[in-house]
């Protein structure tokens, strides 16, 4: 019997203020469980007209999933929030895409029909559970010569991008990261920021107790002098530092979604509708290439070119990831549609929740610029992956005319496609 699939749309999105990892970070006497739980109950609470009980999964992601982040978070977290015990839940690991993917695979329940609302997100506690930290590599992944062993470091790997694009340089990714800081100053400084924030009450040994309001890894007013005194950890004399990279990071993130039909029936806002989404491999070694391929595959589902996305989210693991990206579809590096709040350099990376803060940003992107129909969620992942979600506009005119007629319409623009490369 064929099976109508439901619109998926993004309804509300939140997270914590991101933390210095470490002991004396924000975060360093919270547990990692409550990161999530304070955005689970600030999503119920910014959306009254949500039955608790009409949500049908939690799915929370984490990429080092022990002790506070294990014991299948999502339920843990689902029960802890205060939701009904019917309510059930699961845990996600795709390392930096762990709530991407929360996300992503939350939203084939609701097309299937399986949920009508779910709760998606992901945490990670570094200063708490440093990544890898239990973990044991099999060592026939680099004694049979599957992978390099510099694929199983992030920043070597990064390195790695710096040689495989040598007009990359590091003065290039310097100035990338101090855009980033200026434009999350610029954002905080106009407003934009907070109200996705929910404030945490925290505890540390030396003040007692108090409330993470704002994040704690930007570096506002810092100058390309600044950058260029760092030192390289990867490499000597290499290209990455911890000016251009994005640190280790506590936090955490959440986000409602919808099937359309639901959100009308209940009253929710509509912020996005997901119109497709693309992870792919590529060699570990150089893992920041991974959003290329995979914008590339989430572009050709959807019947867009790259020329079609108007506003970008890209994850900032590292300036060259970014720059790689850019520099293969000829965008420029300071291109004003390209994380116009900053991004990971400036803001923090706590792994697995990152890919619901770009979301939730593109959001508030799509809110201020109607004119703009479709964006990106894009990031890298470690291990060889990219992951990259397309998602258009309600605000748009034309809207309405797409979700009703959005797969011939598609189809229609592949086919063109193929045509004019055939030819």
């Amino acid at each position: 019997m064929p099976r109508t699939l439901h619109e998926v749309v993004f309804v509300d999105g939140v997270r914590t203020p991101f933390g210095r990892a470490g002991d004396k970070g924000i975060y360093a006497q919270t547990r990692a469980d409550d990161l999530v739980i304070a955005c689970i109950r600030e999503l119920v609470r910014r959306n009254p007209s949500l039955p608790p009980e009409r949500i049908g999964e939690v799915a929370v992601a984490a990429t080092t999933q022990i002790g506070d982040q294990g014991l299948t978070l999502g339920r843990m977290a689902a029960l802890l929030s205060g939701l009904p015990s019917t309510v059930p839940g699961y845990s996600i690991d795709r390392m930096c895409a762990g709530a991407m993917t929360a996300v992503t695979t939350s939203a084939g329940s609701i097309a299937m029909g399986a949920a009508d609302v779910v709760v998606a997100g992901g945490v990670e506690h570094m200063g708490r559970h440093p990544m890898g930290e239990g973990v044991d590599p099999n060592p026939r992944i680099v004694s049979e010569r599957l992978v390099d062993e510099s694929a199983l470091v992030m920043g070597k790997t990064a390195e790695n991008l710096h040689d495989r694009y040598p007009s990359l340089t590091k003065e290039r990714c310097d100035a990338f990261a101090v855009g980033s800081q200026r434009k999350l100053s610029e954002a905080y400084a106009a407003g934009k920021v907070q109200p996705d924030l929910v404030p945490v009450a925290v505890r540390s040994v030396e003040k007692g107790w108090g409330l993470a309001t704002a994040d704690e890894p930007p570096r506002p007013g810092v100058t390309m002098a600044d950058l260029a005194s760092l030192s390289t950890p990867f490499r000597p004399h290499g290209r990455v530092t911890a000016g251009n990279a994005a640190g280790l990071n506590d936090g955490a993130t959440a986000c409602l979604l919808a099937s359309e039909e639901a959100a009308t029936e209940l009253g929710l806002p509509v912020k996005m509708r997901l119109v497709t989404y693309s992870f792919v491999g590529v060699e570990p070694e150089v893992m920041g290439y991974g959003p290329v391929p995979a914008a590339e595959k989430a572009l050709a589902q959807a019947g867009l070119r790259i020329e079609d996305i108007g506003l970008f989210e890209l994850n900032e693991a590292f300036a060259v990831q970014v720059l790689a990206f850019l520099e293969h579809f000829g965008i420029a590096d300071d291109d004003p549609r390209v994380n116009p709040w900053g991004g990971a350099i400036a803001t923090g990376h706590p792994l697995a929740s990152s890919g619901v803060r770009l979301m939730t940003q593109l959001a508030a992107h799509f809110a201020e610029h109607p004119e703009v129909r479709y964006g990106m969620t894009a990031m890298c992942i470690g291990i060889g992956m990219g992951g990259a979600v397309v998602w258009e506009n309600p605000h748009h005119a034309d809207y309405r005319s797409s979700t009703n007629t959005n797969t011939d319409t598609n189809t229609d623009h592949h086919h063109q496609q193929q045509q004019e490369q055939q030819r």
